[in-house]
């Protein structure tokens, strides 16, 4: 009797010895999953922190670039306002220049009829350079400036009659100038218009 009752309860533990294994085993199965999808997010999650990584260099660089962008602009425009700023110098040094010549041309002028010599030539009849038309046409389309002129008077027609020296007459070049000053609204006060 007793024996029976021994392999009875040891048929008993064999019997709970499989349960346990067989849920252990399920366990084991369970963990090892467990363990795989582990080592899987953590590849996936130093793979985006790696990308994020190259991104953040990314970012950084175009900041970086924006940067210099700006701080070239920044030179530019400092650069452009000192540009304008000498040649708006450049422009009223050139003004005061011409009204210093205006008065003494026009005395020399007077004295040479005076002793019956011809009017000396006006500077836009001289050299085209001394004119600032063409000047004034860009300084007006950087800086919106009235447009400054030297010489307010047409050029020479080609029937206009000339003297030996290849200028017109005093008295016909002195109508011509009134006729076309009195015509053409002038930039300037009418004291700066070179007569």
């Amino acid at each position: 009797m007793a024996d029976e009752q021994e392999i009875m309860c040891k048929l008993e533990s064999i019997k709970e010895i499989r349960n346990k294994t067989l849920q252990m085993e399920k366990i084991k199965a369970r963990l090892k999953a467990e363990f795989e999808a582990l080592e899987s997010e953590e590849r996936h999650l130093k793979e985006y922190k790696q990308e994020m990584d190259l991104l953040l260099q990314e970012k950084m660089a175009h900041v970086e670039e924006l940067r210099l962008i700006h701080a070239d602009i920044n030179v530019m425009e400092n650069t452009i306002k000192q540009s304008e700023n000498d040649l708006n110098k450049l422009l009223e040094s050139t003004r005061r220049l011409h009204d210093e010549y205006k008065p003494l041309k026009e005395h020399v002028d007077a004295l040479r009829m005076t002793l019956g010599l011809q009017r000396l030539p006006d500077l836009c009849e001289e050299e085209e350079k001394l004119s600032l038309e063409p000047a004034c046409h860009v300084i007006n389309k950087f800086t919106g400036m009235r447009p400054y002129a030297l010489c307010a008077k047409p050029r020479v027609g080609p029937g206009t009659p000339k003297s030996q020296n290849g200028s017109r007459t005093n008295e016909e070049e002195r109508e011509n100038t009134e006729s076309a000053t009195a015509h053409q609204p002038s930039p300037w006060p009418v004291n700066n218009v070179l007569m």
